[in-house]
């Protein structure tokens, strides 16, 4: 799964550990699916989508 969690995180000035803090997870956590290592579960996903105001559809989509 492809996304773009790191650029709207960097368009907000916001550090990984930050957006770890507001999503309730580890700093390690954000870099895994910033980095296509890991895909979060649905509820995290709807989580980030929620933070951002935007779609999931924006965020997240099929290689």
């Amino acid at each position: 799964m492809n996304n773009h969690l790191r650029d709207l995180r960097a368009e907000r000035g916001w550090s990984q550990a930050y957006l770890a803090e507001q999503l309730e997870v580890s700093r390690q956590s954000v870099n895994a699916i910033e980095t296509g290592k890991y895909d979060p579960s649905l509820p995290l996903a709807f989580r980030i989508a929620k933070l951002f105001s935007l779609p999931i559809e924006k965020i997240f989509s099929a290689d």
